[in-house]
């Protein structure tokens, strides 16, 4: 698994899936081993940085989570739709806190996620950002549970789901040319560009099933999520 999401939200996919490989989770920022859910590495923001960034976010009023490894937060007054729709996606819910600035200086940070909604509040956030472009690291996604919002993935400097695919390659040995990646946002294309094969659900964006099919044989489009499309791919390549 590659996730953006935190650990916790995809544990029970990879016990189900009974994956006993160190797994990537929080957009690229941390490694655990599934076996005995060691955090095997973790990229933590620096205190000072992560509480300078997230005060500039909230001084905007854009809804803004904050993680740590095992557990997120939210600034309590800013409770609204979006927790109740990210909470369902992530099957797991944030802590409400008073302050949020408060609770960084206490806490290891992951990641940061501000949430828009407006092409406005995205391009605040980016703007924002420009201060700590060489600090951090940002990369925009989509969910389709959760139209018309656009999470910013915020970690440390040079962290992302391309550079822990390539953590994770470099402690198994294994030649990249070796591993099929699978995603169905463009977004994915960061760590599957890298592997040898190419899978895309059947409702992937356009651009990445267009990327995925640059791969010739070696990509292929399966079916939705919700048909399994994982399957399909896992058959198509004999696996």
């Amino acid at each position: 698994m590659c996730s953006a999401k935190p650990y916790y939200s995809v544990k029970k996919i990879v016990d189900d899936a009974q994956l006993n490989n160190i797994q990537t989770a929080l957009a690229g920022a941390i490694l655990i081993d599934p076996s005995n859910l060691t955090v095997v590495k973790k990229h933590v923001i620096e205190n000072n940085i992560a509480t300078g960034l997230t005060k500039k976010i909230l001084d905007n009023n854009i809804y803004t989570e904050i993680y740590m490894t095992d557990k997120y937060f939210i600034q309590k007054s800013q409770k609204n739709e979006i927790t109740k729709l990210h909470n369902f996606t992530l099957s797991f819910e944030p802590i409400m806190v008073n302050d949020l600035i408060n609770q960084i200086k206490k806490s290891k940070i992951i990641k940061i996620l501000p949430v828009t909604k407006t092409d406005e509040e995205r391009k605040i956030v980016e703007q924002i950002f420009l201060n700590y472009k060489d600090k951090l690291a940002i990369g925009w996604s989509t969910h389709p549970a959760i139209k018309g919002y656009f999470f910013g993935n915020i970690t440390a400097s040079g962290i992302s789901k391309k550079q822990s695919i390539l953590e994770i390659v470099s402690m198994y040995k294994i030649n990249t040319k070796n591993i099929l990646g699978v995603g169905d946002s463009l977004t994915d294309w960061d760590f599957i560009g890298v592997c040898g094969y190419a899978g895309a659900m059947g409702n992937a964006t356009e651009d990445l099933k267009k990327l995925v099919l640059s791969k010739g044989d070696n990509g292929y489009i399966g079916k939705s999520v919700n048909e399994n499309g994982i399957l399909d791919i896992f058959n198509y390549f004999g696996l």
